[in-house]
């Protein structure tokens, strides 16, 4: 690889058990710092996480809070008591981000740190800012302070744009809290909400559970395939993957059999939302949930699944077809394609088709490589590279946690990148991009630095091997470091509308785009190389891996769509029927692999919690990622010029500015006739707008 600036080299010696060989190959520092094992660093000392002195301990999380609720107190007595104009909405955004800082950071911790003593402090500080949260959102007094800013035109025609949208924002907010209901009635929608974020917890935490079974109830030939803790198997996850159609079925059954305990969360979960909903004066949870997004309505939301049903279908059985030959070729002691085949077989029908080994690929995938290819493409299509840092002691909450700088050519730091990729004991496993720390024009005229974190769940190096990607991690890695790079360069005023704190069904558009990156051949070919001899990725398999993710795909897609519906009617008016009923139904009209007696998927739909009613958002989004991968980087993946017009007319606004504004200027077009003629008619007609989807003072993860 080429590399845009120099630097220094890296030399990596690798031994063989039979022989002792030096293999050669050239990293950049990034590259070395990914494929390398961390050097230790104390994670103990009084610097505390994220170099927040407090946060040396748990306890520190009471300091935190109490701090931010005295500075709260401020800024409520502040934005109450001076006269409409900017400070109001300056004064706002400091609210917002006070509290952010402790909320956001404590909603990592809760579920990222390896001490269960500050994942409890962590959860107790979401559940008390939370609370204050609510209480904000209700409270009257700071209300009528930015009502009497809205009300007054001379004053809201000084504001600048950005400023006026986002006291609309924050107002907007109110109103779907249920500020103009009486006092006995918001009372009742802050406990709702306080009850809400308890219940979230339970149901977040469940879903990651494992199961357990008796040791002897498992043939004993694939008991080496689960965790094994004395006399019982503890299954935590579907196996999906293995080759063993036993691993896979068994994983299924008992990884998705019914909790009671959590049955009974999610239906008072359920039932909060709806009761939430109905007080603030809507038709249901998913109509307050969407109101103000892309789409609108969860009407245009099912119309757009039901249409993508519809245009799928056809493609949708051959691929099941496909699939159900394959396992029929394989000797299977079944014919009928059952959902624990669907991602193992649609991997074996690309695998034969374009003679793809992900085991082949994965050499050429080094963990260090794909960040160096990041670091390449950013450096060609934006001016934005990587620096390597060691952290302080004290900062991070693992050894392996690398930290990255992201710097600017010409503007210089832009922000932070904590990067926890490696598994480690009650680590989820799941990939997220939590926002630490959002960024926002200072007091002072200097900008603060957005903070953040990317969670992965790969295998850590050892001291000969590093971390080798399969294609699909690869693909996730760039996805997730969209998430973090619409972080680090949104340079909005305000930290209410930074990076990802936009509309949900926007919000993924950056990350999914990034994923067309990821499987270009121009791109990887500048990357992917062997991480003992350097030799490239061959084009061959670069091609036949990129060619194969059209096989299968009208399937895979038609698998989210089921998933979406299933949200949609969750969240809808209730049914009266059990949530296994309701995921029996559905499957069966959106989906086409029958239903397994005495499972509940919807038990392990985690993306329920800060989903809700909006996981449409992921198809959504990649129909306006594919529109711009085409209009703006399908010619030339490097295009700098593009990469600048990209940063300043969609990632630079976050969600300062409505989507499909960003989307409709010059060579961003997104024409509304486009979308009709291709993937998505009824754009036609929709009312397009935006709002901040958490609450006014407090914004969440992203995955």
């Amino acid at each position: 690889v080429v590399m845009m600036l120099a630097c220094q080299r890296f030399v990596s010696v690798v031994r063989n058990s039979r022989t002792l060989s030096r293999h050669v190959t050239t990293w950049s520092p990034v590259g070395a710092a990914f494929n390398a094992q961390q050097r230790k660093v104390d994670l103990f000392q009084k610097n505390g996480l994220f170099g927040v002195p407090a946060l040396s301990t748990p306890a520190g999380f009471e300091v935190a809070q109490q701090r931010a609720l005295r500075e709260t107190e401020q800024l409520v007595e502040i934005a109450c008591n001076n006269p409409p104009g900017a400070l109001t909405v300056e004064t706002f955004d400091q609210l917002s981000d006070s509290l952010c800082k402790v909320a956001d950071l404590a909603d990592f911790v809760k579920v990222g740190h390896p001490d269960p003593a500050f994942r409890d402090a962590a959860e107790k500080a979401c559940i008390n800012i939370g609370t204050v949260v609510e209480r904000l959102n209700t409270n009257v007094e700071l209300c009528r302070s930015l009502k009497n800013l809205l009300d007054n035109k001379e004053v809201l025609d000084s504001l600048d744009p950005d400023t006026r949208r986002v006291a609309e924002l924050f107002m907007f907010d109110f109103e779907i809290s249920g500020i103009h209901l009486d006092e006995s009635k918001r009372g009742k929608a802050v406990s709702l909400n306080v009850n809400l974020l308890d219940l979230n917890n339970e149901f977040l935490n469940g879903t990651h559970l494992p199961n357990r079974i008796e040791k002897t109830a498992l043939p004993e030939h694939i008991r080496h395939c689960f965790s094994i803790d004395g006399n019982s198997i503890q299954i935590g996850g579907l196996h999906a993957d293995s080759p063993d159609e036993l691993v896979r079925e068994a994983a299924y059954k008992i990884f998705l059999f019914p909790n009671s305990s959590l049955l009974l969360c999610l239906d008072d979960l359920l039932t909060c939302r709806n009761e939430l909903a109905k007080l603030v004066g809507y038709e249901s949870f998913a109509h307050r949930a969407l109101n103000g997004t892309m789409a609108k309505t969860p009407e245009t939301v099912m119309k757009f699944l039901e249409l993508l049903t519809d245009k799928l279908s056809d493609r949708t059985a051959k691929d099941f077809n496909l699939m159900r030959d394959m396992k029929m070729k394989m000797n299977s002691r079944s014919t009928v394609l059952m959902p624990w085949d669907h991602s193992y077989f649609s991997s074996a029908v690309r695998a034969e088709r374009y003679k793809i080994d992900p085991s082949l690929y994965s050499p050429y995938f080094s963990l260090g490589a794909c960040m160096e290819g990041l670091n390449m493409l950013f450096s060609q299509l934006l001016g934005v590279s990587f620096r390597n840092e060691q952290p302080m002691a004290g900062e991070v909450w693992s050894e392996e946690v690398r930290k990255l700088a992201v710097v600017h050519e010409t503007e210089g730091l832009l922000g932070y990148i904590y990067c926890d990729f490696f598994r480690r004991p009650d680590k989820p496993h799941q990939d997220c991009h939590f926002t630490i720390q959002g960024g926002r024009l200072k007091k002072d005229g200097e900008y603060q630095h957005p903070v953040v974190v990317l969670m992965l769940s790969l295998p850590p190096p050892t001291r000969s091997t590093p971390t080798l990607l399969n294609p699909g991690m690869m693909e996730n890695l760039f996805h997730e470091m969209g998430h973090a790079m619409h972080s680090m360069l949104g340079r909005t005023r305000y930290q209410h509308v930074t990076g990802t704190r936009c509309s949900t069904d926007f919000a993924e558009v950056p990350s999914i785009l990034m994923e067309f990156f990821a499987t270009d051949y121009r791109v990887v070919n500048q990357f992917a190389r062997h991480y003992q001899t350097g030799q490239p990725l061959p084009k061959s398999m670069v091609s036949r891996l990129c060619e194969s993710k059209r096989i299968c795909g009208a399937a895979d897609t038609q698998l989210q769509v089921f998933y979406a519906a299933l949200d949609q009617v969750y969240h809808g008016k209730p049914q009266n029927r059990s949530t296994t009923d309701i995921l029996k139904k559905i499957q069966e009209k959106f989906y086409g692999l029958p239903y397994v007696p005495n499972t509940a998927w919807q038990l392990r739909f985690s993306h329920l919690i800060g989903y809700g009613a909006k996981y449409y958002s992921y198809l959504m989004s990649r129909a306006i990622a594919s529109m711009v991968w085409r209009q703006c980087f399908q010619k030339d993946p490097f295009n700098r010029d593009m990469g600048e017009r990209y940063r300043r007319e969609m990632l630079a606004h976050g969600g300062s500015k409505e989507p499909m504004l960003m989307v409709q200027g010059k060579e961003l077009t997104l024409s509304l006739f486009f979308l009709a003629t291709t993937f998505l008619p009824f754009f036609r007609v929709l009312r397009i707008q935006i709002f901040q989807n958490m609450h006014p003072f407090c914004n969440k993860a992203i995955k």
